[in-house]
């Protein structure tokens, strides 16, 4: 199995190389379930962070840093754009988004009582990777559709065409690989 050693946040990980397709791979970066990085990582971003009132992200690999970084800085409410609707809902309303790592299209759902707390406010966009832009962008129609002012979009890692954007913030670029597992120039 092939890896990636990267220093993220002051932490070194080793990501495993996965195939996405016959020309592409891509280092998986998982944050769920390692707190030490969740909480480098969460710290290192609220330190750039724009002011903000609400954080958003989407389900699922975000909300380890959402939730991180909500408690760093004191905030007593994060929002999740879930993937599907749940029965506490007390409304909903959609957007479709297709990811790197999905093999199909999906929806993401917001409360509509979450949505009239983010009314007016200033919202930040959180998620672990930002890579095609299309979660962060799905998640930014909702945001909008909820009447939220966006602040910023920010990121742990920025992979592929993401690093070049100047809309985003984030802690490290992660590159691309080639089916052998070199690295992409």
């Amino acid at each position: 199995m092939k890896t990636y050693k990267m220093t993220i946040a002051g932490i070194e990980r080793e990501l495993t190389i996965c195939p996405v397709n016959d020309s592409l791979s891509i280092g998986a970066f998982v944050i769920l379930g390692d707190a030490q990085l969740s909480e480098a990582a969460a710290r290192e971003l609220l330190k750039l962070a724009p002011e903000y009132d609400y954080i958003i992200t989407a389900e699922a690999k975000g909300i380890t840093l959402a939730h991180e970084m909500a408690r760093q800085h004191g905030d007593r409410t994060y929002f999740v754009a879930r993937k599907t609707p749940k029965l506490y809902m007390s409304g909903v309303f959609q957007v479709d988004v297709r990811s790197i790592t999905t093999a199909k299209d999906q929806m993401l759902y917001l409360d509509t009582a979450e949505a009239e707390m983010m009314n007016g406010k200033r919202v930040l966009l959180v998620d672990d990777v930002i890579s095609t832009g299309e979660s962060i962008y799905a998640v930014e129609k909702l945001v909008k559709k909820a009447g939220g002012n966006i602040v910023g979009r920010m990121a742990i890692l920025a992979e592929g065409a993401a690093q070049k954007r100047d809309d985003i913030i984030y802690l490290e670029k992660l590159p691309l690989f080639h089916p052998d597992g070199t690295v992409m120039e």
